[in-house]
């Protein structure tokens, strides 16, 4: 029934990889159109530094043009450390990403820096969907799954990782025409080459500085397609033809790019999860929303730091059940019995239910500081039921105590030192539950689950322990003379 309820509570929990931490710093990122150059990207990152500018907070920045993708701006809005200014990363993000949100030429995202490094690129949310379809038909389940996810209010930001206006132009060479007027597909293409491709010759030195050497028209006559009728190529009379005559342009649009995972076919929708709401609480939704919108041959799957989320958090019932097996094997080892482990270890699923119930109730979080703080616990609970259980059977042993008799005696004797060391350890945590500033976010997490763990679980371990003493433990009441080589128990050696 105990196990029952925290699986219920685990279930219930919203749960993270870690906790966002007041890092004082910002990301953003940018998207322009598929046909933004340098000059539009530039224009625009100015626009976004001086909306940053007038955010509360603002202490710098930094902007690249162009990293992640070429159409894309990414940058940092950094923050005065925590003694120089009044307020957190928590409530600047929405102003920050409201101010970005009035630069028309951009679909910008605001996102915090990872809690864990290692987490991989991009930004937090990354759900991939895969198929051996083409990519036509991935686009509109894409599409499907877009539109829901940002109609349930889960998400800040979503986009698609994969654009289908990038616009994609083809050199059409009327083969016919240029065979008429004697010249080649190679004269073509070389005189192309060198009006437009921008080669590489060779470099050349004027006072003390070197140049490289660039075949190419000035920028004024390639901005468009109208220009190569100022083009010329030598026919084999002699005349001068122009290369519009022989070169027409066909304009067509593509995906931005063609990604596979798993060797399949996919697209990856990116994005913010709004504030307040978990990424285990937007990936449930996803995964339900994927089982309804996908057709047959579609799969899911995750990457950055969702993926490092999924992977560790059936880790968590893993390590908790393997902690408990080599607590017990160690326990069973040391008692000589299967026995007295079993009754040791009862309180441990009660201090954990004890710790979800404030997890539950949306004090914190269930990640990766507070599944340490659950594992933690196994032991530091298991240390009271020792000192109970190994008394009462010396109790048993020199003083021919039945169960009953011993294992109360054994809890009142040892119910001091088991509130002074429970005390202790729960006063050590106070400083991680008042802490502020960088960090605090964490250290809260871990230090709630022990201390809230500790606290139910000794109170269980005092009154609910020797109950199960008295239903399972091993009569040791005939066994003194085994102990001390003595058939009469009366003379059995008193413990000191």
């Amino acid at each position: 029934m105990v196990l029952a309820s925290i699986y219920f509570m685990v279930m219930m929990s919203q749960s993270e990889l870690a906790p966002t931490e007041d890092q004082g710093i910002l990301f953003y990122q940018g998207l322009a159109p598929q046909t933004a150059t340098l000059d539009y990207l530039e224009e625009h990152g100015d626009e976004v530094l001086g909306h940053m500018e007038q955010v509360p907070g603002y202490n710098e920045d930094f902007m690249i043009l162009g990293i992640t993708a070429p159409n894309a701006v990414f940058g940092g809005f950094k923050m005065a450390p925590w003694e120089d200014r009044e307020i957190s990363q928590f409530e600047v993000q929405p102003q920050l990403d409201n101010a970005l949100k009035q630069v028309t030429g951009l679909q910008t995202a605001v996102f915090p820096r990872p809690s864990l490094p290692g987490s991989g690129g991009g930004l937090p949310f990354q759900f991939v969907i895969t198929t051996g379809e083409d990519y036509d038909r991935l686009n509109d389940v894409a599409n499907d799954m877009l539109s829901k996810a940002m109609a349930s209010g889960n998400f800040m930001f979503l986009q698609k990782s994969i654009d289908f206006d990038r616009p994609i132009t083809r050199i059409k060479v009327d083969r016919d025409r240029v065979a008429d007027l004697g010249l080649s597909m190679q004269d073509v293409g070389q005189a192309m080459s060198s009006m437009l491709g921008g080669g590489y010759i060779n470099r050349f030195n004027m006072e003390g500085r070197s140049y490289q050497v660039i075949p190419q028209v000035e920028r004024d006559f390639r901005m468009d397609s109208d220009a190569l009728n100022d083009y010329y190529i030598r026919a084999d009379n002699g005349q001068l033809v122009p290369l519009g005559s022989v070169i027409s342009f066909e304009h067509d649009v593509e995906p931005s790019q063609r990604t596979q995972f798993n060797q399949l076919n996919s697209l990856t929708l990116q994005g913010v999860v709004m504030p307040g709401v978990t990424m285990g609480d937007a990936m449930a939704f996803m995964e339900s929303t994927a089982a309804q919108v996908f057709p047959q041959g579609f799969t899911s799957d995750y990457t950055g730091e969702s993926r490092q989320f999924a992977n560790q958090g059936s880790a968590l019932v893993v390590t908790f059940f393997l902690s408990l097996l080599v607590i017990y094997l160690v326990l069973a080892a040391q008692f000589e019995s299967w026995r007295d482990p079993f009754i040791i270890l009862v309180s441990v699923p009660m201090s954990v239910a004890g710790a979800m119930v404030f997890i539950v109730l949306g004090f914190a979080t269930m990640n990766i500081y507070t599944q340490v703080g659950l594992i933690t616990l196994i032991g530091v609970v298991s240390k009271n039921g020792i000192l109970i259980v190994e008394f009462a059977n010396a109790l048993q042993v020199d003083r021919g105590l039945n169960k009953r008799e011993a294992v109360i005696e054994a809890a009142a004797i040892r119910l001091r030192p088991i509130i002074m060391t429970s005390l202790a350890l729960i006063f050590a945590m106070v400083p991680l539950l008042i802490a502020i500033g960088p960090g605090a976010e964490s250290r809260f997490a871990i230090g709630l689950t022990i201390s809230a763990g500790l606290g139910i679980g000794t109170l269980f371990t005092v009154f609910v322990l020797p109950a199960f003493y008295i239903l399972l433990a091993r009569d040791h009441h005939g066994s003194a003379a085994e102990e001390y080589g003595n058939g009469d128990n009366d003379k059995a050696v008193p413990a000191q």
